[in-house]
């Protein structure tokens, strides 16, 4: 890669309109989701599981998946079924993240949390039926991809949010809360499992089905991986810094469950660098893509900007 590569695609980074890109992919994704569940008997859990898949949010991690797939060649249509399943799974992983048993929160995108609405066993359900549906979805909704790329991506999706994966990192964080002994090594696993894996299987999904070579998923892998560190590492630095209002959620939770988190580590500045380094890193990755990876260069400078 010469310099001037990488200068050019700074330049058309600059130049992107993400705000505009983020609302015309999000409108596509809330379209999908809003079609994807359908309410019929028993009503309760279909309602229940659309409270939460409609609640709003980013649309981070579908969106990641959509714009990996189109980096290299393949469409839209051929990953929003796995786009949609992704943040089913995402939002299963909120639904139970909120329960009582676990990080005991009223408040998520600024809504009741779903146990508060529907109690605690209906969230249970819901978070269950949408992580099976999930899988569901992927099987029978992806047209024009070849059998194999889709079994391939309904794999390494369940492994990302099994107990190698995100179910794993939830463990490791539940059992670390209110020691004073955790390290650093041990924090990294938290995060690689918890908040990682799934974006990396987003990204990687949307590779292998526009056809990635070995290579590519590599690099889009390192991308991932160095982005999903720095948006946990943003995420513990807004725990701290921002208010109930601006995160959606309650503010100061990991404070008062005693939780090891990159600021407690680092301090806050030291926090916000370590982020900025990675995203640097992960945009390094995406230099022999040329101009077509604006959007994913985009997508990680957000991660470190983002305020809530």
């Amino acid at each position: 890669m010469t310099s001037s590569v990488g200068h050019d695609q700074e330049q058309a980074t600059r130049r992107f309109d993400l705000a505009r890109y983020l609302e015309a992919r999000q409108a596509q994704v809330e379209a999908a989701l809003e079609q994807s569940v359908t309410v019929t008997y028993p009503e309760t859990i279909y309602e229940s599981m659309r409270y939460s898949l409609l609640a709003g949010g980013k649309r981070l991690r579908p969106i990641l998946c959509l714009a990996t797939c189109e980096l290299l060649g393949g469409t839209l249509e051929m990953a929003m079924p796995t786009a949609c399943a992704l943040e089913m799974i995402h939002t299963m992983s909120l639904i139970h993240d909120d329960l009582p048993a676990m990080d005991n929160d009223d408040y998520r995108r600024g809504k009741l949390t779903n146990h508060k609405v529907y109690g605690e066993d209906i969230a249970i359900l819901a978070g269950d039926g949408l992580l099976t549906y999930a899988f569901e979805f992927i099987a029978t909704r992806t047209q024009q991809v070849p059998a194999e790329r889709v079994l391939q991506v309904i794999a390494m999706v369940s492994r990302a949010v099994g107990a190698a994966g995100l179910v794993g990192g939830q463990v490791v964080d539940l059992e670390s809360e209110g020691q004073s002994d955790v390290s650093l090594e041990t924090l990294n696993f938290i995060h690689r499992h918890k908040t990682g894996a799934l974006l990396e299987a987003c990204v990687l999904s949307g590779a292998v089905l526009a056809g990635a070579t070995d290579a590519e998923r590599q690099r889009l892998s390192r991308y991932a991986q160095n982005i999903g560190l720095a948006f946990q590492i943003i995420d513990d630095v807004l725990d701290i810094t921002a208010t109930q209002e601006e995160l959606g959620k309650t503010a100061g939770k990991d404070i008062q469950a005693q939780k090891a988190t990159y600021p407690s580590f680092w301090g806050i500045e030291e926090s916000k660098r370590q982020a900025s380094q990675l995203v640097a890193d992960a945009k390094a990755e995406l230099a022999p893509f040329g101009e077509a990876a604006v959007p994913l260069m985009a997508l990680a400078d957000y991660i470190t900007a983002r305020t809530h």
